[in-house]
């Protein structure tokens, strides 16, 4: 649950870089949420709940956008690549650069390094 607030923290970020456990924990997340709220309106036939579902979506929208655009910067690609199918899929699954890239340090070597300093 931490990864997914970490992302929703970082509302609209699109700099930077997102580590895979960071991305895949969000996306977990998101789907488990999504679908038990769609559900829960479908099996209540209740308005307020699909309207509730809709306001989720629309509010995830752009944390979703900025995490994925990180994502595709951790493995060193412009966050363009989120609109090539399959491909981003790919990407999503693949394992960072291990150095600094053009889009900031590593994520997982700055973790590891604040978990040495504690």
């Amino acid at each position: 649950m931490k990864w997914y607030l970490k992302v929703l923290q970082k509302y609209a970020n699109f700099e930077g870089r997102s580590r895979r456990r960071e991305y895949w924990m969000y996306f977990i997340f998101n789907v488990l949420i999504s679908y038990g709220l769609q559900i829960l309106a479908v099996a209540t036939d209740t308005p307020v709940l699909m309207f509730l579902f809709v306001v989720y979506a629309l509010g995830l929208l752009i944390p979703s956008l900025a995490v994925g655009v990180r994502r595709m910067h951790d493995v060193g690609k412009s966050g363009w690549y989120l609109l090539v199918p399959f491909y981003n899929l790919i990407l999503a699954c693949t394992e960072g650069d291990h150095l600094d890239n053009q889009y900031g340090r590593n994520p997982k070597a700055l973790e590891e390094t604040a978990l040495q300093n504690v």
